[in-house]
């Protein structure tokens, strides 16, 4: 896996909400998984179910060194140490820690730390690009909007309406509606947080529709515990943990370890070699990124690559896709999806989405 200056980390976080995605493929021990490998988080979360085997494909190495990092952090690290090791918890000793873990990576995944250690003593998950971006909105550009003390204050527990009047009196002023639509507009962003060609295919204004869902999200209850949010505005998990990193699912995490399989590749390629093979799937938001003819391949392949009442959960953000139009084999599970995207944490998508393969 040659690693060259163009396969940096782009997220050292999954900006999905693992919780939906568990409950949407709901899996059991005989069950084969296949994900996006992404920063890892999600694929770590599925892992933690038990499933027979998990395949995590990326086409980055540096995201599969980055979860190779992960998944040896589990293997060596008690849980605390896990969590200061990773940038959850504030520590100076990280590059310590890194001389237990790096005895547990290959010699590809070791080299290439051996020449990060400097993102390693920043606390891994505050590092990829997307991360990166974040980080100069909280701190150079949301300060001329709200002090420290009113960013806390959102997080504080209110009723419905209290929330709502909160945020419309204390919170929507102009500056900071005019912050999103600029700070997320397609330029900058192509610029500073995603790669240039993930957005090739979106029409709709990314700054507009951005503010209109982070309006919609931080005007209700739920954004007072969304640890997404918080990492956000904060630079922190202030209400919580992802799913990968709770207390409560690390060991079953770490048993589990030697059913998942790291691979470089793309999704649909490895579909492609793999007919009648998996019964879970985790797209991502894949679907966005994909020509119109490139995604109805994708769905044949993935179609291919499904068990008989295969699961597959992926999420739309600004383009709209469902595997179901684009295959006969697919179908969506209307009312199930609507819900879960009503609760998903990660309120920029538009949708989350669960088709089941039925022919």
């Amino acid at each position: 896996m040659p690693y060259t200056s163009r396969n940096t980390l782009q997220y050292t976080n999954c900006w999905e909400d693992a919780d939906l995605l568990l409950h949407a493929l709901s899996l059991n021990t005989h069950d084969h998984v296949l994900s996006i490998g992404s920063a890892g988080d999600n694929t770590f979360s599925l892992l933690s179910q038990g499933p027979a085997r998990v395949v995590a494909v990326d086409t980055n190495p540096a995201q599969l060194f980055l979860i190779e990092l992960k998944k040896a952090a589990f293997a060596t690290l008690d849980y605390d140490d896990f969590l200061s090791f990773l940038g959850f918890r504030p520590a100076t000793h990280r590059l310590k820690l890194y001389q237990t873990v790096c005895k547990a990576l290959r010699p590809p995944a070791s080299s290439f730390w051996d020449q990060h250690r400097h993102l390693i003593q920043k606390g891994i998950i505050h590092t990829g690009k997307l991360e990166r971006y974040f980080a100069t909105f909280r701190k150079y550009l949301l300060p001329l909007i709200h002090s420290k003390k009113r960013v806390h204050e959102l997080f504080q527990t209110r009723s419905a309406q209290e929330q709502a009047t909160f945020y419309t009196n204390k919170w929507d002023n102009r500056r900071w509606r005019l912050l999103l639509r600029l700070f997320f507009s397609r330029r900058l962003m192509r610029w500073l947080g995603r790669k240039p060609e993930y957005l090739y295919y979106v029409q709709a204004p990314t700054g507009h529709t951005i503010a209109l869902r982070t309006a919609a999200h931080l005007s209700s209850t739920q954004c007072t515990s969304n640890f997404y949010l918080s990492f956000i505005l904060l630079g922190k998990h202030h209400c919580g943990l992802p799913h990968y990193a709770r207390r409560e699912n690390f060991h079953s995490i770490r048993r589990h370890l030697d059913r998942l399989q790291l691979v470089h590749s793309r999704l649909e390629d490895y579909c492609q070699h793999h007919a009648n093979s998996f019964d879970a799937f985790n797209c991502s938001d894949m679907f966005e990124y994909l020509s119109p003819n490139a995604f109805r391949k994708a769905a044949h392949l993935l179609s291919k690559a499904g068990r008989q009442g295969a699961r597959y959960a992926y999420w739309n953000l600004f383009v709209p896709r469902r595997l179901s139009m684009a295959h006969t084999s697919f179908e969506t599970q209307t009312s199930l999806s609507k819900a879960l995207t009503q609760h998903d944490r990660c309120f920029f998508y538009s949708n989350f989405y669960l088709d089941i393969k039925t022919t």
